[in-house]
């Protein structure tokens, strides 16, 4: 059974559709299914085909391969063996576990058994664990033993499965198909915010988020069933892992390449080695290979469109990697936890630099005015919102939060966007992002691209700190580039941006480090330099 996502009347208001990619219709259909049938039903096209090979991160040596029929096989059986452990229709299952066949596992087992994913970063640190686990209240925890989630396990007084038990409960019967589901109405998954703009809160998505927006991502960056080889190192907990590196290409009949954390060198190996056809993730990554030796010697010949989010992709890294490649492969787009997350992206033919693309299929997109919430037309920037089937029915337990975000249909991103004559969206920066200076609003991203405009800069990221005449002053913190580590002062790199940038907008602090510091994702953490601040 399937169900039409359906567009919204008023067509002539969504200016993206003069630029729709040709394979790609304005609106979908959508399986009226659970997120498990994603695993089933490429099981049942590909059994032998390989679904997930785990690989060393350091070494990129093979330590595990299941094919589809294998993936499936033990999946039910670990479905058997929670449902044994008292996981019932709606009960959470927490795990804690880096990318690899068993995080796959713990995904689709729960959903078969009818429980809600909570996945936790198996890097995160043990507070944050506390602090997820809890707010959830799982029923069972899936974690190595002796690891921080096992710890918090004990301290929270939580069953866990660890390893060993997850590797006996493979073998179990393989039961019914699945537990009964609702797919509109049942959480699959409590997605937990990183918590830049506060306090962590879990994003409820329903069996019809995930499948919708699996749909959506595949048909749009064109997936072949079957021929897909796809480097899985964004950390799979997170919404972007979850949807971008497992779902997509498992809906494909892709082959995962799971690395437990992302290493240059090794990734670069392999997209040679596996003949990768889809490399998705963040800009720190692209970066990274751009300045790793393996990173510009890989074969990249296979790969197809390569889509990075999560964070702002400076043009000049775009342009650096697609030079690289010898073609145009490397596209922004753009989502949140609680979009599941795909809203927008770059046509693959006609991907603009530093712009976010434009809405999926089913997805609806507006700008409103930052003060009056009045809708603001081409050029004009103010607040992004958006509404579409991928889009979050609530966050867990927080009804004021869910309130605020979610308004008359809208999801409220929280992000401040413009969007020009074509329908193309960019993100100019988080709302509570901006910088005040002297009366003067200045956004982050604005500045930090004129900083990767310089050669020099390896990374680069902007924040307000306070300041006695203007209220607050823009401060820059970069890494430089190995080959010019030692030959570019901060004064070389405020004169750059003082021939880029209206003079407000120019750092009146530029801070040379060593590193940056950045989240499990890749993604800098802008509240981390404001704690450490040093003028």
């Amino acid at each position: 059974m399937m169900s039409v996502g359906g567009l919204i009347a008023n067509d002539a208001a969504r200016p993206w559709h003069r630029h729709w990619p040709a394979h790609v219709p304005r609106s979908l259909p959508y399986p009226d299914a659970p997120a498990w049938s994603i695993l089933e039903r490429s099981a049942t096209r590909f059994p032998d085909r390989v679904a997930v090979r785990d690989l060393d991160h350091e070494t990129g040596a093979e330590r595990r391969a299941l094919t589809y029929a294998a993936l499936f096989r033990a999946a039910r059986g670990v479905a058997t063996g929670l449902a044994k452990r008292g996981v019932v229709h709606g009960a959470r299952v927490g795990f804690c576990l880096p990318n690899g066949s068993d995080l796959v596992l713990a995904y689709y087992a729960t959903w078969l058994a009818g429980g809600t994913a909570v996945p936790v970063n198996a890097a995160a640190r043990e507070g944050e664990v506390e602090r997820q686990l809890g707010d959830a209240g799982v029923s069972v925890l899936i974690a190595p033993r002796g690891s921080r989630g096992a710890t918090v396990a004990e301290r929270l007084g939580v069953p866990l499965v660890d390893l060993e038990a997850l590797r006996e409960m493979e073998a179990f019967p393989a039961g019914n198909a699945g537990a009964a589901c609702a797919p509109d109405a049942d959480v699959a998954v409590l997605l937990y915010t990183g918590g830049t703009t506060g306090t962590p809160k879990g994003a409820m998505l329903t069996h019809r988020n995930i499948v919708a927006n699996t749909v959506q991502f595949a048909k749009w960056y064109a997936f072949e069933p079957g021929a897909e080889v796809s480097v899985s190192a964004i950390p799979m907990s997170h919404s972007g892992g979850m949807s971008g590196v497992m779902n997509v290409p498992l809906s494909a009949g892709g082959t995962l390449l799971a690395f437990p954390r992302f290493n240059a060198s090794t990734v670069a190996k392999a997209v040679t080695r596996y003949r990768v056809t889809r490399l998705f993730g963040v800009p720190t990554m692209f970066i990274a290979l751009l300045n790793d030796e393996e990173g510009r010697r890989a074969d990249y010949s296979a790969l197809r469109a390569c889509r990075t989010n999560a964070a702002p992709l400076p043009p000049s890294v775009k342009v650096a990697f697609d030079t690289l490649v010898g073609r145009e492969v490397l596209v922004e787009g753009y989502g949140l936890t609680e979009t599941s997350p795909l809203t927008h992206a770059n046509p693959i033919a006609r991907a603009r630099a530093g712009s976010i693309g434009l809405p999926l299929p089913d997805t609806d997109a507006r700008i409103v005015d930052l003060d009056t919430g009045e809708t603001v037309g081409p050029g004009a920037s103010g607040e992004l919102l958006i509404r579409g089937p991928q889009v979050m029915c609530a966050y867990w337990n927080r009804p004021e939060a869910t309130a605020d975000t979610l308004r008359d249909g809208w999801l409220h991103t929280g992000d401040v966007a413009v969007m020009d004559e074509d329908g193309y969206f960019a993100i100019v920066d988080r709302k509570k992002d901006v910088i005040n200076t002297a009366g003067f609003k200045v956004w982050p991203r604005e500045v930090e691209e004129a900083l990767y405009a310089h050669p020099a800069v390896k990374l680069a990221a902007v924040i307000g700190v306070p300041d006695d005449y203007r209220g607050e002053a823009v401060k820059a913190f970069v890494v430089l580039k190995d080959d010019h580590q030692g030959r570019v002062c901060a004064e070389t790199l405020v004169g750059h941006c003082r021939d880029r940038l209206s003079g407000y907008k120019v750092p009146r602090h530029v801070e040379i480090r060593s590193e940056l510091p950045l989240m499990e994702t890749g993604k800098l953490l802008r509240r981390a330099l404001r704690r450490s601040r040093s003028l």
